[in-house]
């Protein structure tokens, strides 16, 4: 965590709001405040990255312990965090339809993160076929209430498609 806090804050990131406030939660999903705070409704496709880690790590070794198990999701997530937060990816966002999208702030970041934990922790709970249909209906309730899933921006983040950027533009 003290690794990817140093790198996120050396890629430019606030450690929080410029708005000069902290909220624990935001629950607008298209406004500035969205990455800006600590959780956000983008926060729940971070905590399916955590049931697809869980997934895969169990599948490709399952003999690792349960407690590394989840460091190595911890770690991949951190990583991504990172990866998310760069010029490139901030760019690709914003080509998608994210206009405004100016990166997430340090706090926000270490949110998604531990929302990643989470996932892992439920997904291991929950068994595949339940964590599964969670996935599924998180997927559901995300698209009706933000316009936007985890299976959606990583097609909007690869391939922007222009129907859907105006779709979610009409919310």
């Amino acid at each position: 965590m003290a690794a990817v806090t140093f790198q996120l804050y050396h890629q430019g990131r606030l450690w929080l709001c410029s708005c000069g406030r902290f909220f624990v939660w935001v629950g607008e999903a298209w406004s500035s405040e969205t990455s800006q705070h600590l959780l956000d409704p983008y926060s729940f496709t971070h905590m399916l990255h955590g049931f697809i880690f869980c997934w895969l790590i169990g599948w490709f070794v399952p003999r690792l312990s349960w407690a590394w198990q989840l460091w190595l999701a911890v770690a991949a997530e951190a990583l991504w965090e990172v990866v998310e937060n760069s010029e490139f990816v901030i760019q690709r966002y914003r080509e998608a339809g994210a206009l405004g999208y100016s990166g997430d702030t340090i706090v926000n970041s270490l949110g998604d993160i531990m929302m990643c934990g989470f996932g892992f922790v439920l997904a291991r709970y929950l068994g595949f076929v339940r964590s599964l249909a969670l996935f599924v209906a998180v997927e559901v309730v995300l698209l009706l209430w933000i316009r936007d899933s985890l299976l959606l921006n990583v097609l909007m983040l690869i391939y922007p498609v222009e129907w859907i950027k105006q779709w979610q533009a009409s919310s």
